[in-house]
């Protein structure tokens, strides 16, 4: 293997998002970061308000994983629940594939939906906007059929579908309309046919055992299992290298695409990795969001604390909302950036680093360890839940403290 290959391989993994953000967060607080000051001193008060936010939505702390199963619940009701009853499966694997399918999708439509959309919900006659509509859009196409191609199956995500995937189509299925405008809406269909087309040329990975689908990963994970068992960060990196190549070419290493990973000055290397900063954010919140149908499908996942803190605005907004992390000129706030900017790359990475040490303080409050309050429980609890109501508290949209250009891929 040459060399640049062999560096690309090692950014293609959750400890190098770890290991980098712990990097740029010391050099924030070293002050020699370009965009943000750090300041740490207000993180007990984030704990504290992430806290009163997680014991309101769950008085007794059992917190579920964050995934984007917590998205198909709308007002206590679990769509996808109440779905999976009335469907058969022959087996827990039929079924997880099913869950594959429907999670993969899902997540990868997951990127911002901006602050004007809205999904018109029949059964609750709610207008639903960001993650929660999104998520509920996807979930009813999948009821529907509008990913497979058998009427007698509609419950699965067919590669031949996805790679026609028109951007009317899903616009469509999305409500999305001029008067409606959902954000990034062609780069979501883009990366929806890339993913048919890798799973249509992926038969050993994704058709083991029914025609292609990206639910096919189910067996593909299941054969890589030891005894059962598989660790959260190897869910992770199989999902990188297997789904890697969908994601639009923005920097390659060695001829591997790097998917959600930019760069930034400030990170200093001896190698070839010199500059790069990975994040790799929708392919933590899907391995996340893959580790419940593991469970339903007979396995063991173990590390999920192996996984970071996800790299976006609801996280990364609480740190700035709160004051932890302050922009050394105020008058970025005003403008629109480029999700490859110094700026957003720095916002990201400290963002990660900061979930971390947020967890450990989190943890001591409530004399828990990382086993029983895992990272992915507190993102849940949580994190991402205490970023949006501070984001409310001081924009009357709701909005992120910072204006992020998206092309529905990336944040």
């Amino acid at each position: 293997m040459k060399p640049e290959t062999a560096a690309a391989f090692s950014l293609l993994s959750a400890q190098a998002v770890r290991t980098r953000a712990q990097t740029m967060l010391a050099l924030g607080l070293d002050g020699k970061l370009p965009n943000f000051n750090v300041d740490l001193s207000r993180l007990d008060a984030v704990a504290t308000r992430v806290l009163a936010v997680t014991r309101q939505a769950y008085p007794s702390l059992d917190v579920p994983f964050h995934s984007r199963w917590r998205h198909f619940v709308i007002d206590g009701q679990d769509r996808f629940a109440a779905l999976a009853q009335r469907a058969f499966w022959p087996d827990r694997a039929a079924r997880a594939r099913a869950e594959f399918d429907l999670a993969i999708v899902s997540v990868f439509l997951d990127a911002g939906a901006g602050a004007q959309w809205r999904y018109s919900d029949a059964l609750s006659d709610q207008e639903i906007g960001r993650s929660e509509g999104l998520a509920l859009a996807s979930l009813d196409m999948f009821a529907r059929g509008a990913f497979s191609s058998d009427p007698k199956d509609p419950l699965r995500v067919d590669a031949a579908v996805l790679s026609d995937l028109s951007a009317d189509k899903l616009a469509k299925g999305f409500q999305a309309a001029s008067d409606n405008p959902l954000v990034g809406l062609e780069g979501r269909a883009a990366l929806l046919r890339a993913l048919g087309a890798l799973v249509k040329d992926s038969s050993g990975v994704f058709a083991r055992h029914d025609s292609p689908r990206p639910g096919g990963l189910f067996d593909h994970l299941a054969a890589l299992a030891e005894a059962g068992t598989i660790s959260a960060p190897d869910i992770l990196s199989e999902l990188l290298h297997e789904l890697g190549p969908i994601w639009p070419s923005r920097i390659s290493l060695g001829g591997i695409a790097l998917g959600d990973c930019w760069r930034h000055p400030a990170m200093t290397t001896s190698d070839a990795t010199n500059g790069l900063v990975p994040l790799h954010k929708l392919s933590q919140w899907l391995a996340y969001s893959l580790i419940e149908p593991l469970q339903r499908g007979g396995l063991t996942v173990t590390d999920i604390d192996g996984l970071t803190g996800l790299a976006e605005y609801r996280n990364g907004g609480l740190f700035v909302d709160a004051g932890v992390l302050s922009l050394r000129d105020p008058a970025q706030l005003a403008r629109a950036h480029d999700a490859g900017s110094e700026l957003v790359v720095e916002w990201r990475a400290l963002t990660v680093a900061l979930l971390d040490r947020l967890a450990v303080m989190i943890r001591e409050k409530l004399n828990l360890d990382a086993e029983s309050l895992p990272l992915a429980k507190i993102l849940e609890g949580g994190t991402w839940a205490a970023g949006r109501a501070i984001a409310r508290e001081l924009r009357p949209d709701g909005s992120p403290p910072i204006t992020v250009t998206s092309d529905g891929t990336v944040f």
